[in-house]
């Protein structure tokens, strides 16, 4: 099979992902991992891409959809691919269909991890990381340690990350809305679009996704 999987920031995307490539039998193709690998790998498109991001600058379009589609040439990927991450706007949504399109492919599914927006804030914005080098993460609500502020494993200081504040998260929600949203609507309109609730469970998350991907419409 061949998927996109999209969602607000804090759905588990990464997580779904890696669950559900493996039940798929298909790899796990996520943008940050391609951005690493190209970057550490010294690559053409790798240097193109940290010299914008040295610059403080988003890395364009051309070069996170080459280093997709190259990506998604090699022969792990020739039977299926799970997408995380990209395409990220409809401009490489419509890059993606073209290039499917000239290999005489097409995506079977595109799954909409669906989350209210208060649930996202609180999944975020409740993390906390252990200062030391383990950097264990805890939860004030799903996971909390033992003691507030304290790492349950080392003893050390437990700190909101700037990137987790509500503030921050509600900004990438709008990101999110404006850049991302829109290629539900894209896909929609081709009838790929799934859409299933992520709450709940890491397993029953998974479980609900597979049998909407299986044309489960109770999923």
């Amino acid at each position: 099979m061949r998927i996109v999987l999209v969602g607000p920031p804090g759905a588990g995307k990464g997580t779904q992902a890696a669950y559900l490539a493996k039940n798929l039998s298909v790899p796990h193709i996520s943008t940050g991992d391609l951005f690493r690998a190209n970057i550490s790998q010294g690559t053409e498109l790798g240097k193109q891409a940290k010299a914008f991001m040295d610059a403080g600058n988003l890395v364009p379009d051309e070069v996170t959809i080459a280093m997709a589609l190259e990506r998604m040439s090699q022969p792990d990927a020739v039977n299926g691919f799970l997408l995380d991450g990209f395409p990220r706007n409809v401009s490489q949504a419509e890059a993606l269909d073209e290039a499917l399109k000239r290999e005489g492919l097409k995506l079977d599914a595109v799954l909409d991890l669906e989350v209210p927006e208060d649930e996202v804030v609180k999944r975020i914005a409740g993390r906390r990381i252990c200062r030391n080098e383990s950097a264990h993460v805890f939860h004030v609500t799903y996971s909390p340690p033992e003691v507030p502020g304290v790492c349950d494993h080392c003893g050390g200081e437990l700190y909101q990350r700037d990137d987790d504040s509500e503030e921050t998260v509600r900004t990438r929600l709008e990101v999110y809305h404006t850049q991302t949203e829109p290629i539900i609507d894209h896909y929609r309109a081709q009838g790929l679009v799934v859409t299933i609730s992520a709450l709940g469970k890491v397993t029953e998350v998974t479980e609900r996704a597979m049998r909407a991907l299986q044309g489960d419409q109770a999923a």
